[in-house]
């Protein structure tokens, strides 16, 4: 199921438009082209590819957590809506009272 959920996820998700956000990744990464070694830009380069993959990996899983969500709820409506277990009112505009309003009565 969650293959199927990731296939939806990756049909609807539209990436934002991070061109000021990716500028800035690149001013930074000359900088450190610039004043660390090549051993340490590697780590440093890694780090970041990890936070990358971990934000995707979030990302997705916070997708299927909502679609799951709106699944369960739309299911328990239907139930409610199968059994008619609240009717509506059958008077409508001011002064008009719920069931539940009558039944108290």
């Amino acid at each position: 199921m969650n293959e199927t959920l990731k296939a939806l996820y990756d049909s609807f998700y539209q990436p934002l438009d991070l061109t000021a956000e990716k500028q800035e990744i690149e001013t930074c990464h000359q900088q450190l082209i610039e004043k660390l070694d090549k051993p340490e830009r590697k780590l440093v380069l890694r780090i970041i590819d990890a936070k990358d993959r971990s934000t995707e990996l979030l990302s997705i899983d916070s997708f299927i957590c909502g679609f799951e969500l709106a699944w369960s709820m739309a299911t328990e409506l239907d139930h409610y809506k199968q059994k008619d277990e609240r009717p509506a009112s059958k008077k409508v505009g001011p002064g008009a009272r719920s069931a539940c309003q009558d039944a108290e009565d």
